[in-house]
């Protein structure tokens, strides 16, 4: 992990605060908002849009596994948890929530190092995937309107499947569009056609 993060901290026992946000500038990072309750913790982080947040379970009016959902529902942001519990259906919860990494207090800069690198790094695996799957759903839907626009002149042509692709690339390139753009301008004109 490279370069200095802008941290939330969500914390409510002051000295445990204290300590993270020593830590965390130890390590190089900056402490750009802080929380002592899950309410604040999530308008901090929707306002202050930070790198990474850290955010203790048990806080007062909603407690840290709540708040990291309702952000994520907003905006992505790697988080770690940071408790003095460790049960496995807080685990759970918090994995479903969307955490990247548990750390259980006490916790001193050298974990918390290590938690920020996994999560940073998880993270990124995480952006990396959506976007292959966002960029695969694309490539899906282009294939769809291609399918159709194919079949649509091979029906009004009388075209074969090989014949009706090769006319599609033509007017692809003799238009200088692509090709998914050239399909679905045959759909629309087919479809006022038939109406």
């Amino acid at each position: 992990m490279s370069g200095s993060l802008r941290v939330l901290i969500a914390e409510d026992e002051y000295l445990c605060l204290m300590g993270i946000r020593s830590s965390l500038r130890s390590l190089g990072h900056r402490v750009i908002a802080e929380a002592s309750n899950g309410r604040h913790a999530v308008d901090q982080a929707l306002e202050k849009k930070p790198d990474l947040i850290i955010m203790d379970i048990n806080m007062d009016d909603m407690d840290g596994i709540e708040a990291i959902r309702r952000v994520n529902e907003q905006m992505l942001i790697p988080s770690i948890i940071v408790t003095g519990y460790c049960e496995d259906d807080l685990v759970k919860r918090a994995t479903n929530a969307g955490v990247f990494a548990y750390l259980v207090k006490p916790v001193d800069a050298d974990d918390l190092k290590s938690a920020i690198e996994v999560a940073m790094a998880r993270f990124e695996e995480f952006k990396q995937l959506k976007e292959e799957l966002h960029g695969l759903e694309q490539a899906l839907e282009a294939r769809k309107y291609i399918e159709r626009a194919k079949g649509i002149l091979m029906d009004r042509q009388n075209l074969r499947e090989a014949e009706a692709m090769r006319r599609l690339q033509e007017m692809s390139m003799k238009s200088n569009k692509r090709m998914v753009e050239v399909a679905k301008e045959i759909i629309d004109a087919d479809n006022l056609l038939r109406n």
